[in-house]
């Protein structure tokens, strides 16, 4: 009979997409799976990402025993950097996923390579009271697996983000033989992805993208540019064998689209014929309708290949011509939406024919749809299930569908980040609830952020900023001039001067009524804020962030600066 209870703490993936991390701890041992980022939402500016909360982790490090990566996404590795900074712990993962965690360690000047240890899927790794074998999944990364964890309390079955697709254009289909297997064995717990469980039928084929790719770049009479996901290695393959047939050559630009495409041709997770794959500065030498451009972008980010060709950047080493064909070989991360629409509408402005999901399937995802997540089920017959990898719906309706197989409601846990599930051989039951926060990664700090520091910053993007300096004479203790006042982001240029000038006069009206409160803590302060923050409510319906700023006229002081401010 097993001493302890099996212990589940999610750390960060539930009711989110990104920041995937999970704990599972028996007595004294624990291991971690996956250790991703987020990317942050509009509602935290200037926030550059988001990791999770590893102080449950760093608390207990005696007895950690291991992290194990299911695949290579940075919603599942982008964490390493911090963890293994902070902690001394050997990562488990498949070659290519080994490959890409080493790269971005290096990116960031972790130096853990020696920690990285490579497994194949069907092999098992032994960590304390854990043995865990992977098996291959299907997904949008080569490599990836999914995890048969045997414990001491029962088997446990970690699906990774998978799919169903019998033909992949590259790597292993989702390995059913190892999952059945299991079948006829008591499985403990199934832990399961719920990215699509809100879409009816299966996933479509990878393969069906080829054919898209084939008739968009056959039918163009020019240069077509191709933006994808860096890490999308059987898109970047299928662009590579149409090149082939259509006789195109291919130009790579983008850091990280550079990065993986020759780690994967040095790999040979990419296969490429001799000079198929050109040197960008070969560019201008090659006519039009021989060229295909593979590019990063697909999700609008600020400083990628496909932004700076739609915002006319000089520095782009590539720019759009009418009759480009773009391809945006990709769907929209929620959240990205506004900033992709604003790039699509750039390149079509420019003359370019964009062709987008919407239009063709020129992208398919790399999650199972209901009937795959029913197969699954259906297969593992696991006696307790925790929906995993999604958002709070999508948890609530996979939750929903496992126990139309057959689960009962008992026995599906619907779990938040910082649950703590105890699980028995006949028992389940969340029993506590740990710290499962958010790490900030802002500029070159990262830690915790303050929620006053996020609703300032949200108060200045709104409503803008005014700094008013006031002048009192240090001998006598009056105002020793008019109040100069600088505005940031919310004055119009043409009404800038008037509305200064009445400000100043509503600012020395306040203090002159109140001259012999002068030398008073606060009072300055406090009246300024006041006055000035009802006229610009008054004025122009604002409400800007008012810092006053008192000096001595009688030592030496100056207008603050634009930037100062």
């Amino acid at each position: 009979m097993p001493r302890h209870k099996l212990r589940v703490i999610p750390l960060g993936g539930l009711g989110e997409i990104g920041k995937n991390m999970m704990a599972l701890e028996y007595g004294n041992d624990i291991i971690v799976i996956d250790a991703g980022l987020m990317f942050p939402g509009e509602e935290m500016p200037g926030v550059d990402l988001l990791f999770p909360d590893i102080s449950y982790l760093l608390e207990r490090q005696q007895n950690l025993r291991g992290v194990v990566i299911t695949h290579g996404h940075e919603d599942h590795i982008g964490a390493l950097s911090y963890m293994l900074s902070r902690l001394t712990l050997p990562v488990y993962s498949t070659r290519f996923t080994r490959e890409l965690i080493a790269v971005d360690l290096k990116q960031r000047g972790v130096k853990a390579s020696a920690r990285l240890n490579v497994v194949t899927p069907g092999s098992k790794v032994a960590l304390g009271s854990f043995t865990i074998e992977m098996f291959s999944v299907c997904h949008s990364i080569p490599d990836s697996v999914g995890l048969i964890i045997h414990t001491p309390q029962g088997v446990v079955v970690h699906s990774g983000d998978f799919k169903i697709d019998y033909t992949p254009v590259v790597g292993e289909p989702t390995n059913f033989s190892q999952l059945a297997a299991l079948g006829g064995r008591d499985v403990l717990l199934l832990l399961s992805d719920s990215t699509y469980v809100e879409l009816d039928g299966y996933t479509p084929s990878e393969s069906l993208v080829r054919d898209t790719l084939d008739r968009i770049i056959s039918e163009a009479t020019g240069r077509v540019i191709v933006t994808t996901f860096a890490s999308l290695i059987s898109r970047i393959q299928q662009v590579l064998d149409v090149a082939v047939r259509r006789d195109r050559r291919v130009f790579v630009t983008g850091r990280s689209m550079k990065e993986i495409v020759s780690m994967a041709l040095k790999t040979g997770y990419l296969a490429a014929p001799a000079g198929v794959l050109c040197r960008l500065d070969e560019l201008r030498d090659l006519p039009h309708h021989r060229v295909i451009v593979l590019s990063t972008g697909s999700q609008g980010e600020p400083t990628s290949a496909l932004v700076r060709m739609a915002n006319r950047d000089p520095r782009s080493q590539v720019q759009i011509i009418p009759g480009d064909t773009v391809v945006i070989s990709a769907t929209t991360i929620p959240g990205n939406e506004a900033v992709v629409s604003k790039t699509t509408d750039s390149l079509f402005r420019q003359g370019a024919r964009v062709i987008y999901d919407k239009l063709a399937q020129v992208h398919v995802h790399g999650h199972g749809s209901r009937e795959e997540l029913k197969l699954l089920l259906s297969l593992v017959k696991p006696k307790f299930f925790v929906p995993i990898h999604g958002e709070y719906r999508h948890l609530s309706l996979h939750g929903d569908l496992a126990q139309s197989m057959g689960i009962p409601k008992d026995n599906v846990f619907v779990l938040e980040n910082g649950d703590v599930l105890e699980l028995g051989r006949d028992s389940g039951k969340v029993v506590a609830r740990t710290h499962a926060g958010v790490i900030y990664v802002d500029g070159l700090t990262t830690g915790t952020l303050d929620d006053v520091v996020l609703r300032d910053r949200k108060l200045l993007a709104r409503n803008g900023l005014a700094v008013v300096t006031i002048a009192i004479d240090a001998e006598n203790g009056k105002l020793a001039g008019r109040p100069r006042i600088i505005t940031l982001g919310f004055v119009d240029a043409g009404e800038e001067q008037r509305l200064l000038e009445k400000s100043q006069d509503v600012v020395l009206a306040a203090l002159d009524h109140g001259r012999r409160r002068l030398g008073e803590p606060g009072f300055v302060d406090t009246v300024v804020k006041d006055s000035l923050g009802r006229f610009f409510r008054e004025r122009i319906h604002r409400h800007p962030v008012i810092i006053p700023v008192v000096v001595e006229a009688g030592r030496a002081w100056r207008k603050p600066t634009r930037q100062e401010a």
